[in-house]
């Protein structure tokens, strides 16, 4: 959504200068911004990017949170060009990949990351340094003139490229336009305004950072940034900043309930906190309701968009398990491996559609043909790659993913399943099950938990317990115990990564 074709989000942004000149925009590591500094500071860097390349160009942002590094995001856009946050947790070939894919004509990076894209570059590419003491970005910004209102663009131009993690293969660029991000930001369900202050804890290429940071701006709500997260280091902001909104993922909201001070904290300011990336665990999300006050909101989506599920989680508590229902506006189906309609109770593929998706992945035809789905009507979905299953109420509730279907003699065994028995157990604090190979099954379910530090575990005694509980088809093959699990930035377990050496040596074998 653009208004006559000035970029809408950044518009709205903008008036804030004009409205509330003095009032703190943005506050990050120590650094305040009222909406007059960020403002100028944002048509100044526009001004200097609208010198360079072209409109619709790529522009890549590569570092750690920073007022200057929202400052070239927002300007990115301001200035008509696409803006590109990239993974500062990325392997150099990975990061080689999204750059080789996108072509940016300009790079705005920390030091210490753009050491590493500097063989990467081209002779056309220009790349600028932030967060150093040579002036890099303050030189950059003194070679135009600072805009005076956002770029023209189209309402279907692009308005962020962001690139998926790219554990499980090539990074894929999801290509979010301006008319989707309007639609996303202009909506009033999350109750803020100028009084509210968002707080974030999650890093600038994330859209969990993203979608709540323009929200709360174009709200004209306060945002404050953290720039390494802590259990301890979230609550001091809460308290100091009085936070009345938070999004944060799964693994921050257990180690902030797990901190030592948080049930002495004063937090009564918030009024909505939303958790996405992963699902949470029920019994976490009833001690959030019981102890944090404010409403809570988990959020199941796709950063491509078209299907949201939001659970009230203070409006259901019975209903802790499920991820909610549809969004407003999401129509939302479970299908069969041959796209026919499953019956409430029956669990299928997720997929979804509304007025919120993605225009495609970048330049990646194969992905877009496997990812979109239509149905008899022609009309088209995306794919969730999620199974899951709808209740008689309306409530989704999230099974497995459809790679990690575990097939075991012919029979799918769900690791959801299983890994809710092995958290029953009470000396288990973490746990996931993956599928390693099998002579007589081909594959069979393997349990993988971290214990309670306070005491000493058997892990044949909790599979044995955990055995007990489940059907004759469901059980564990064996248990072995971690210190710890790999997950995303967004907290998700990064099952892939846990199979990788189970099936290397299977393949070594047949090679």
């Amino acid at each position: 959504m653009t208004q006559n074709n000035v970029p809408a989000i950044l518009g709205s942004i903008l008036s804030h200068a004009v409205e509330r000149p003095d009032d703190i925009a943005l506050i990050c590591g120590g650094e305040e911004l009222s909406w007059k500094q960020l403002c100028e500071e944002i048509l100044a860097l526009a001004g200097a990017i609208a010198e360079t390349g072209a409109i619709g160009d790529r522009v890549v942002l590569l570092g750690d949170v920073s007022a200057d590094l929202v400052t070239a995001y927002l300007a990115t856009i301001t200035a008509g060009r696409c803006a590109v946050p990239l993974q500062t947790s990325a392997h150099p070939e990975a990061l080689a990949g999204m750059v080789a894919d996108c072509e940016p004509s300009l790079i705005f990076a920390g030091w210490k990351y753009l050491e590493t894209l500097q063989p990467l570059l081209t002779s056309q590419t220009l790349a600028i340094c932030i967060n150093d003491d040579t002036g890099g970005l303050e030189k950059f910004v003194a070679t135009g003139n600072p805009l005076e209102a956002p770029q023209q663009v189209s309402q279907e131009a692009p308005f962020n490229i962001i690139y998926s993690s790219g554990t499980t293969g090539k990074a894929k660029g999801i290509v979010h336009s301006h008319t989707m991000r309007y639609r996303q930001v202009a909506r009033d369900v999350f109750d803020l305004n100028s009084a509210s202050t968002m707080l974030l804890a999650t890093p600038l290429y994330s859209n969990t950072t993203l979608m709540p940071m323009l929200m709360a701006l174009f709200h004209g709500s306060r945002v404050v940034m953290m720039q390494k997260f802590s259990a301890e280091g979230y609550l001091d902001l809460a308290e100091k900043h009085a936070a009345t909104h938070t999004m944060l993922v799964p693994i921050q909201y257990q180690r902030i309930l797990a901190a030592d001070s948080f049930t002495n904290r004063d937090l009564k300011s918030f009024k909505v906190k939303q958790c996405t990336g992963a699902p949470l665990a029920a019994a976490d999300k009833r001690r959030i309701v019981q102890e944090w006050p404010g409403r809570f909101l988990e959020i199941y989506g796709l950063t491509e968009g078209g299907c949201t599920c939001l659970l009230d989680a203070v409006a259901h508590p019975e209903k802790a398990h499920t991820v909610g229902k549809p969004a407003g506006g999401n129509d939302i189906r479970i299908i069969d491996d041959d796209g026919n309609d499953l019956p409430i109770g029956e669990r299928g593929e997720i997929i979804g559609r509304s007025r919120m998706m993605m225009s495609g992945y970048f330049r990646n035809q194969a992905a877009n043909d496997a990812f979109y789905w239509r149905d008899k009507n022609d009309i088209l979905y995306h794919r969730t790659g999620d199974i899951g299953v709808f209740d008689e109420d309306g409530f989704l509730t999230l099974v497995d993913r459809k790679k990690d279907v575990i097939i075991s003699g012919g029979f799918n065994i769900y690791a959801s399943d299983l890994e809710e028995k092995l958290l029953d157990h009470p000396d288990v604090i973490d746990a996931t099950v993956i599928a390693i190979p099998s002579e007589k099954w081909g594959e069979t379910p393997l349990g993988l938990v971290i214990a309670n530090p306070k005491t000493q575990i058997d892990p044949d005694l909790i599979l044995e317990w955990v055995n007990g509980k489940l059907g004759k088809m469901q059980r564990l093959s064996a248990i072995e115990q971690r210190n710890t699990l790999p997950r995303s930035i967004v907290g998700k377990v990064l099952k892939q990564e846990l199979k990788k050496p189970y099936w290397e040596n299977i393949n070594d074998d047949a090679s």
